[in-house]
């Protein structure tokens, strides 16, 4: 006849859980095999994000590397023909 104690109460989230955990029961074994199949297949699947950032880096990795080589070749190309030096 007393109150329950505040340490046996259960928190929402665990009520919300308990709540979904029930709702899984009730629907039939292939839906919930379908729906834990698109769940794998979304967690593993390569995103657009991803395979963007990848392409951009290579692009970035190139670029810099095209940069480095055509100021190094072009100031040798440069102090070669210079007329001056005659």
């Amino acid at each position: 006849m007393g109150r329950k104690d505040s340490s046996t109460t259960k928190l929402p989230v665990d009520q919300y859980r308990k709540q979904i955990g029930k709702q899984d029961y009730k629907k039939t074994k292939p839906i919930l095999r379908a729906t834990k199949l698109k769940a794998e297949a979304k967690k593993t699947a390569v995103g657009i994000k991803e395979v963007g950032l990848m392409l951009a880096a290579i692009l970035a990795l190139l670029l810099a590397f095209y940069a480095f080589f055509y100021l190094r070749l072009s100031t040798n190309i440069d102090s070669d023909l210079d007329p001056d030096e005659d």
